[in-house]
């Protein structure tokens, strides 16, 4: 296959020219356009390297698309895997909880249904873009460790984060922001939040170090990517460094990034947040970080249109000097440099052909086509 009158985005320029795939690979490119009738014409479009997704928990919509309601998981992995197309991302890792989520308990009984649905569905060969599973671990719950224990094991599991959503801790610094959240979520009293609030105090106290550190041992032994989740101090992303950590996942403040990044953690913040402008959690915005030079990666989270936006969004900012084939990178180099991926994230001689061919329609990127190892799946 050879596409013609494209805007080549490499690692480090944009080239107008043609590319080769031959065998799934990407064999050269030129800049110059092929004389053969058969190349696919780009017309002038982007033509950018698969997506890589390191955090999307956008499965749970497809398997629970209604409270009380359980999708087939077939259909459900289906869909989920159309959308993920869509929107440019050819390597996902699905995010799954363990651990006590209170989500009405969804996510908990879903969790071996939707496992299950990532391995069967990229064993048999039916999915469209290649998907691995992350592993979310909510560090203060008694169940977590075992769970993990058992799950750990599974084709397929590329990255682990560590969570602790306990209050005081990380996201939750301001006692007063967590009681407002879980209220609003779950609709509980005051006297109900009350003895939330003291069980989860509790269970942190508890659980939460022990599980971190044997979760981190078990990472490290099986040479699985760990990632801290919503550091908000210094001492946050030290401890996470020695940890063995590879990814900080949405540090909360200015402070946690510098030194995650400092210590060579890379940073990785939410999509969504660029294309709104701010966290929706009042933390900081990763527009900020990028114009402090402490972004690395960028996660689609709950949206995943948002990955491509947000890359073309932070490339056309007036606030940082990102150029797009550094924009690009956060979305498809650095999160597969992360992982250890070397067959993939960059458009050169001898990686996987995983291509996204893009244009601008007003103020919109669009995604035309859509090539995993040279397949056209979109």
């Amino acid at each position: 296959m050879i596409v013609n009158n494209v805007k080549l985005v490499l690692e480090n320029e944009v080239v107008a020219g043609s590319l080769e795939v031959q065998d799934g690979v990407i064999r050269a490119f030129a800049d110059s356009d092929s004389r053969l009738p058969e190349a696919v014409d780009g017309n002038g479009g982007w033509l950018l390297p698969g997506l890589i997704e390191l955090h999307t928990d956008n499965l749970d919509k497809f398997f629970t698309p209604r409270p009380k309601v359980s999708w087939p998981a077939h259909s459900a992995m289906s869909s989920h895997d159309a959308l993920m197309i869509a929107s440019g991302i050819t390597t996902v890792l699905d995010a799954v909880a363990l651990g006590d989520v209170r989500d009405g308990g969804d996510r908990l009984d879903n969790l071996e249904k939707m496992i299950n649905a990532v391995i069967d569905s990229q064993q048999r060969g039916v999915n469209r873009a290649e998907h691995r599973l992350h592993l979310r671990c909510e560090l203060p719950h008694h169940s977590t460790l075992p769970l993990f224990q058992q799950l750990v094991e599974k084709r397929g599991v590329s990255l682990v984060s560590l969570m602790d959503h306990s209050p005081g801790q990380r996201q939750f610094v301001n006692p007063q922001k967590y009681r407002e959240y879980f209220q609003g979520k779950y609709h509980l009293s005051d006297e109900q939040m009350d003895a939330y609030e003291r069980e989860q105090l509790e269970n942190a106290e508890r659980w939460s170090q022990p599980n971190r550190h044997a979760i981190a041992e078990l990472c490290r032994t099986r040479g699985i990517a760990l990632a801290s989740h919503d550091d908000a101090t210094e001492a946050h992303a030290d401890e996470s460094h020695q940890l063995g950590s590879v990814i900080a996942e949405f540090p909360t403040t200015v402070e946690a990034a510098h030194a995650s990044h400092q210590r060579g953690l890379q940073v990785m913040m939410g999509a969504p947040n660029i294309v709104r402008g701010g966290s929706h959690s009042g933390n900081v915005a990763a527009h900020e970080l990028a114009s402090l030079g402490v972004l690395d990666i960028l996660s689609s989270d709950y949206y995943p249109a948002s990955l491509l936006d947000a890359a073309f969004c932070v490339a056309a900012s007036e606030h940082n000097t990102f150029t797009l084939p550094q924009a690009m990178s956060l979305v498809t180099r650095n999160p597969a440099k992360a992982l250890g991926l070397s067959d993939r994230g960059v458009l050169a001689e001898g990686k996987r052909a995983d291509l996204v061919l893009a244009q601008r329609h007003g103020e919109h990127i669009h995604v035309n086509h859509v090539w995993r190892e040279g397949i056209r799946v979109f």
